[in-house]
Order: structure tokens, then C-alpha cells, then sequence
């Protein structure tokens, strides 16, 4: 089988019970959908648990995949469910339905306002070349609220659209902008404490003037 067979190809194949090509999508997308789990949960055994239960889950409704959205989508809507499930369940929480879990707070999402603000050090382009970077990203992603963390991680990390986001998690396009506006401005401001530079800081209120 060739490595230019699209998911779409194989998925028809797969539903028509061809088990090499549903094999050949879970190569496709394991490691992405493990690296997703990995930093949401922040546990390699939970990360590959979701893995696992992903693609299971994925072959057992593989015949009801409507394919109105893509492959990778749907993968990561499941890998979302199953991961939020063992937040649930670290918490000592009932589980529910990925619906409920990802369910806007009836309080209304607010932005919220920075309370350390400076210029960094260096730029951001200079930054992404630096080892420590990624582990003060992995660090700051560690502290935002889970469904906060899992839409940067879709939308910023992952490279899906805001419409595909949205289909993700179902949520609305309007709700997935404004957390990813709240991960991005908490991260920011996560970042600063450390990237900072304390000679260039801001106080809050002189930067609302």
C-alpha cells in the first residue's frame, strides 16, 4: 500500500473491512493523537491508555463515521472524550458525555486581565530556537484549565481551523475563539513572569489607559 493513499481512501476501504487499511491509519495518526493526549494528561501510561481506547473506539464506530468532517477530526474528538474522561475520574468526578464535559460555563467565559505585563527579552522568533523554550511551554500549558489547554492544543498546536476545533470538541466557533484568546493571553502572561524583562514591566492599570 502506498504511503500517497489518502485517509479518505482508506477509511472506504476500512468500512468495506479491509484491516490493513485501518492499520495503515492508525500509523498515520498515532503518534499525533498520543503527543495530544500526552500533554493534556501529563502522564505517559494515561496518554497511552487514550491511545489505545482512541483507536479501538475508532474501529468499533467506524461504520457510523459519517464523513462529514475529516478523518483526523473525528479521531481527535474521540481522543478528547477519552482523555477527559480520566480527568474525570482523577477528580473523583462522575463521567460524562464529551458534550457535557466541554460544555461552556453557564457563568460565561470572560477574558481575563493580565496581571504581569513586559516586553520580553528577546523575540519570539528568537525564542522558538531555544531548548528551554519548549519545556517553559509544556511547563505553562501544565497550569491552564483543561478545556482551556485542549483547544490551544487543537487549534495552535495541532494546526486545525477554528471550524475544525469547533467540530472537535462540539462547540461553537464563537466559543473556541474566545478560550483560545483566554489560553493565549493566560500562557502569555505565564511566560512573562519567566521571558520578561523586570526593567520594562507594566503595571496593570497603566496599560488599560
Amino acid at each position: 500500500m502506498k504511503d500517497s493513499t489518502t485517509d479518505s481512501e482508506l477509511v472506504h476501504r476500512a468500512k468495506a473491512g479491509d484491516l490493513a487499511s485501518f492499520e495503515e491509519l492508525v500509523r498515520h495518526h498515532e503518534r499525533r493523537v498520543y503527543t495530544l493526549a500526552l500533554r493534556v494528561l501529563r502522564q505517559q501510561e494515561d496518554a497511552e491508555d487514550v491511545t489505545q481506547q482512541t483507536f479501538l473506539s475508532a474501529l468499533e464506530h467506524l461504520p457510523t463515521f459519517r464523513e462529514d468532517s475529516s478523518f483526523s477530526t473525528w479521531l481527535l474528538r474521540i481522543a478528547a472524550h477519552a482523555a477527559f474522561k480520566i480527568i474525570r475520574k482523577r477528580k473523583g468526578l462522575p463521567t460524562v458525555s464529551l458534550d457535557a464535559a466541554i460544555e461552556p460555563d453557564p457563568s460565561g467565559e470572560t477574558i481575563p486581565h493580565p496581571e504581569f505585563i513586559a516586553d520580553w527579552r528577546q523575540s519570539p522568533q528568537e525564542l522558538a530556537h531555544t531548548h528551554e523554550l519548549r519545556q517553559l511551554l509544556d511547563d505553562a500549558l501544565a497550569k491552564l484549565d483543561e478545556k482551556h489547554r485542549l483547544v490551544f492544543l487543537l487549534r495552535d498546536v495541532e494546526g486545525l481551523s477554528t471550524k475544525a476545533t469547533a467540530e472537535a470538541l462540539d462547540l461553537s466557533e464563537a466559543n473556541v475563539k474566545v478560550r483560545l484568546l483566554r489560553a493565549r493571553l493566560q500562557l502569555r502572561e505565564l511566560l512573562t513572569r519567566t521571558l520578561g524583562d523586570p526593567a520594562r514591566a507594566i503595571a496593570p492599570h497603566s496599560a488599560t489607559r
